[in-house]
C-alpha cells in the first residue's frame, strides 16, 4: 500500500494498467485452457483410435493364428458353466481322446505321438527265418537241437501292383450232331463294353472322394507304372460308378429323413463352368444324425446332397417335407421353412453361433469408461466424430 501513488490521476492510471493486464492475463488463460482441452479431447480421441487398432490386430492375429475348429476360447468361459478344466480337457480332446494325460494339469505342450508296443494283431504275419549255415556243433561234432527263437516284428508293406483279369468262357461242341454249341453267359459288367473292374472302380473312387486324390495325379500314378489312361475316361468312370449308386443314395437319404432330429449345414463347392473360364460356386450340403451322445436307437448316418447356387428354394426342396428338429445355424433360408402357417419343423440353433455373436458384442465395447466428475476434468467424453 506504502508503493502506491498519492495524486488520483497517478493511481486511476495505475488501476487502469493493472485492469488491462488482468484482461490481458484472462485472455491467454482462456486461450491456455481451450488449447489443453483440445489436447485432451485429441488424446482421448487417439486412445479411442488405438483401442479400435488395437481390436482389429487382436482379430486379426486370431483369424490367422486362431484355431480353426469350434473349440471353446478361453475368454468366454464366464458366458457358460465351464470349469477351467473342462476347457482344458475340450481343447486336448484331440490328443487323448478327451482325456488329459496324467500330470497335465496346467501345461501348454502337447505330449509326443510315438508308435510304442505291438503291431496290430489283425494284420497278417509272414515269417523270414534267418537260420545258421550248419546244424553241427562246432566243439564236438553232435546235431545241434532247437532251444529258442527271437522274433523281432517289423512293419512292412507290398506295393500295390496292377493287373489284368482275363475272364475265359470256354465254348463246347457235339462231336455226334455237330449243331450244339454251349458256352457260359458273359457275366455282367459294371461299365458296358469296358476294360474295368468294379475292384478298379472302387478305388479310383476312394482315392479320389476318401482321400482327396484329384484324378490327375492318379493319371500321373498309372503312367509312373507304364499304364496310359487319360483324365477323361478316368472322369466317365466315375460318372458311372455315380450312376450305380445313386439308388444307395436314394436310400440313404429316405433314411436320414426319417429320423426324429437332424444336423444340417451347407459349405461352398466349386465347380467347373466352362467356357466362363473360371470356377461356379455351388453349394455342398450335409445332412447327419448321430444319438450316440445320450444313447439313442439310431445309428450314426450322413447323407450329402449337391445344390447349383445358395437360393432359399433349395432348403425347401431339401426339408419341405421334413418332421422333426433340424439343428442349423442361422442362415435365413431355413427361417422360411416355418413360415407361411408351416410348423412341421422346430429349428434349433446351437451354442458355437451364440458365442460368435456374444464375442463380436464384446469386442465393440468401449475400452474404459469416461469420468463424470465435473470437477475432474483429466479425463473427457471422446471427440465426436
Amino acid at each position: 500500500m506504502s508503493d502506491l501513488p498519492s495524486d488520483p490521476a497517478l493511481l486511476r492510471h495505475t488501476v487502469m494498467a493493472l485492469s488491462s493486464r488482468l484482461a490481458a492475463l484472462s485472455a491467454e488463460c482462456s486461450t491456455l485452457s481451450a488449447e489443453r482441452d483440445a489436447a485432451i479431447a485429441q488424446r482421448d480421441a487417439a486412445v479411442q483410435e488405438n483401442d479400435k487398432l488395437l481390436m482389429i490386430l487382436s482379430q486379426f492375429k486370431r483369424t490367422i493364428f486362431g484355431p480353426r475348429s469350434e473349440t471353446l476360447d478361453r475368454g468366454q468361459l464366464p458366458l457358460f458353466t465351464i470349469t477351467a478344466q473342462a476347457a482344458r480337457a475340450a481343447a486336448n480332446a484331440d490328443v487323448t481322446g478327451g482325456r488329459l494325460p496324467d500330470g497335465a494339469e496346467g501345461r501348454g505342450k502337447r505330449p509326443a505321438r510315438r508308435n510304442r508296443g505291438k503291431l496290430p494283431e489283425h494284420l497278417p504275419r509272414i515269417d523270414v527265418v534267418i537260420d545258421v549255415e550248419s546244424h553241427i556243433c562246432p566243439c564236438c561234432g553232435e546235431r545241434l537241437h532247437k532251444i529258442g527263437e527271437t522274433v523281432k516284428e517289423a512293419f512292412d508293406v507290398v506295393p500295390m501292383q496292377y493287373r489284368v483279369k482275363r475272364i475265359v468262357r470256354p465254348r463246347y461242341g457235339c462231336r455226334g450232331c455237330r449243331q450244339g454249341v454251349m458256352q457260359a453267359p458273359a457275366p455282367a459288367q459294371a461299365i458296358d463294353g469296358g476294360m474295368v473292374t468294379e475292384a478298379l472302380l472302387a478305388h479310383i473312387a476312394v482315392m479320389k472322394y476318401g482321400y482327396q486324390l484329384p484324378l490327375y495325379r492318379q493319371e500321373q500314378m498309372f503312367a509312373a507304372q507304364g499304364i496310359t489312361l487319360d483324365r477323361q475316361t478316368l472322369a466317365s468312370w466315375m460318372g458311372r460308378a455315380a450312376w450305380w449308386l445313386k439308388p444307395l443314395h436314394t436310400l440313404l437319404r429316405d433314411t436320414v429323413m426319417s429320423y426324429p432330429r437332424l444336423f444340417a449345414d451347407e459349405t461352398p463347392l466349386p465347380v467347373l463352368d466352362p467356357g466362363r473360364g473360371r470356377a461356379k460356386v455351388c453349394q455342398f450340403w450335409a445332412i447327419a444324425t448321430d444319438d450316440r451322445p445320450w444313447g439313442g436307437p439310431a445309428p450314426p448316418a450322413v447323407v450329402y446332397t449337391f445344390a447349383e447356387d445358395r437360393k432359399a428354394i433349395r432348403a425347401k426342396q431339401l426339408f419341405g417335407d421334413y418332421h422333426g428338429i433340424l439343428q442349423v445355424d442361422g442362415y435365413a433360408a431355413y427361417k422360411g421353412l416355418i413360415k407361411n402357417g408351416g410348423h412341421l419343423v422346430q429349428l434349433a440353433f446351437c451354442f458355437a453361433h451364440a458365442r460368435r455373436k456374444i464375442s463380436v458384442a464384446m469386442w465393440r465395447r468401449p475400452a474404459y469408461t469416461p469420468s463424470r466428475r465435473s470437477n475432474d476434468r483429466s479425463i473427457r467424453a471422446p471427440a465426436k466424430g
